[in-house]
């Protein structure tokens, strides 16, 4: 149990009704009590309840702040430790004065980045899984991603880790069994018997990850490149996706000159926009540095929203891009179906299937509800439910998951090249260890203070 006591500011920075900050430890209450003029002390009021009072100062006794104080005594609080929120009124200066005062008590320091969720790592209230989840819960884009990360929150997903690693040490003591007393062939220890059960949980792995790819994309969002020669609307679309004049949009050629980024969430799904400057030879020096930048985002992108004039025929560039991304996930939005035809359609359909074309018109703001079916169809197998189902999303997870079924698939291919019992045996304990690093079980420590360096203070 860790012993000295923490404080942080856990609200945004900024004017607000009411800002919050968190301490955390075992003398938390009585330090809170020095500098709390109430009529009641903390140190004798219940678990879970809220009084109100003065912030003062602990030598002078000036009034600073009048707060209502809340008392979470451990071990059911976030920590596990107590804790104590003190609610004062939003703003820079009075927030400041308050936690200035707090950390002029003996024994209490500013929390270090996520040193809150990590205590409750620590003290065994929540596992690995569940702290990075949190984190997860403040980054969420969407309300699809926010609901993955709050089951992964509550240890949904834990819970079904922890099953399989319970099955594969299970094995684990067979084998050793058999490893320690060969003559008593404990539970018919054979080749076939395990590579029953490794397969049994690769079966586990393989469901689990499954969902990697839905779970990534909606965690991360989808690196959205929107290309296309100058002046076809690619920025029409931007501000139509955000609902917001992000690009600038004139009559130009040219105007966008470097790549814009934007978050947008359709259909609940979330996608990292990016505005790219229309690819084209140019000899202005500027534009071409856009048009650099704009291949490079091309490069990165899990999806690739091309732009077409509906009122032109297909350029030379546009062909010469066209096949360049064979093979990549692709839409191409025809723009300005509201003006005469000019693109011959069966010239298209030789670059991309007819079900990825798109047509649009940005003046009309007609064509939206179709790409967003397109986008949904192309990235996600059947009907996308974060309710329903449990998500692996984060990349180190996966990671882990992956090595834990290479170490099964492996058991399982020596046991048909006679390798004796006990080296197959490092190849199921190499499987239970990659499970234990997910929830933290086997986590260096390293490790841990990287992750958690991830967080924001008072977090």
């Amino acid at each position: 149990m860790v012993q000295d006591t923490i404080a942080a500011i856990s609200t945004a920075v900024g004017e607000g009704g009411i800002a919050i900050i968190r301490m955390s430890g075992d003398n938390a209450i009585n330090c809170v009590d020095l500098i709390f003029d109430s009529k009641k002390k903390l140190r004798d009021a219940d678990s879970h309840t809220v009084h109100y009072g003065h912030i003062v100062h602990p030598v002078t006794g000036e009034r600073i702040e009048e707060v209502i104080v809340t008392v979470m005594r451990g071990p059911r609080s976030f920590t596990a430790e107590d804790v104590v929120e003190i609610n004062a009124h939003g703003g820079v200066i009075a927030v400041k004065k308050v936690l200035d005062t707090v950390l002029e008590l003996e024994g209490v320091r500013t929390a270090e980045p996520g040193e809150f969720t990590k205590r409750a790592f620590l003290n065994g209230r929540i596992d690995l899984m569940q702290a990075e989840a949190v984190i997860d819960l403040i980054r969420s884009k969407s309300d699809r991603a926010f609901s993955v990360a709050r089951k992964q929150a509550e240890g949904t997903l834990s819970k079904q880790i922890k099953a399989l690693r319970g099955t594969v040490i299970e094995l684990l003591a067979h084998i050793e069994v058999n490893i320690d007393y060969p003559e008593h062939d404990v539970e018919a220890m054979t080749s076939a018997y395990i590579r029953e059960q490794c397969q049994a949980a690769i079966g586990e792995l393989d469901r689990l990850l499954k969902t990697a790819n839905d779970g990534k994309l909606l965690r991360e969002g989808i690196v959205t490149a929107i290309v296309g020669r100058p002046n076809v609307g690619k920025s029409s679309l931007m501000n139509m996706l955000t609902q917001e004049n992000r690009a600038i949009v004139t009559d130009i050629p040219g105007t966008t000159r470097d790549v814009i980024e934007q978050f947008v969430t359709i259909n609940g799904i979330p996608l990292r926009l990016l505005d790219t400057a229309g690819i084209r030879e140019t000899s202005d020096i500027v534009e071409r540095i856009g048009v650099e930048r704009s291949r490079n985002a091309l490069q990165d992108a899990d999806l690739i929203l091309f732009v077409l004039n509906h009122n032109e025929p297909l350029h030379a560039d546009d062909r010469l891009l066209l096949e360049q991304l064979q093979g990549r996930s692709m839409i191409v939005i025809v723009n300005k179906t509201d003006l005469p035809g000019a693109l011959d359609s069966e010239a298209l359909m030789k670059f991309v299937p007819k079900g990825q074309i798109v047509r649009m018109s940005m003046a009309e703001e007609s064509g939206l509800d179709r790409l967003e079916a397109v986008i949904h169809d192309m990235f996600f197998e059947g009907e996308l439910e974060a309710n329903d189902m449990t998500y692996v999303s984060n990349v180190r997870h996966i990671s882990l998951l992956k090595q834990a079924k290479q170490s099964m698939e492996d058991a399982i291919e020596a046991t048909y090249t006679g390798i004796p019992i006990d080296v197959i045996q490092i190849d199921v304990r190499s499987a239970w260890e990659s499970l234990g690093e997910i929830l933290g079980d086997e986590a260096g420590d390293s490790l841990i203070d990287q992750i958690f360096s991830q967080f924001c203070l008072g977090k």
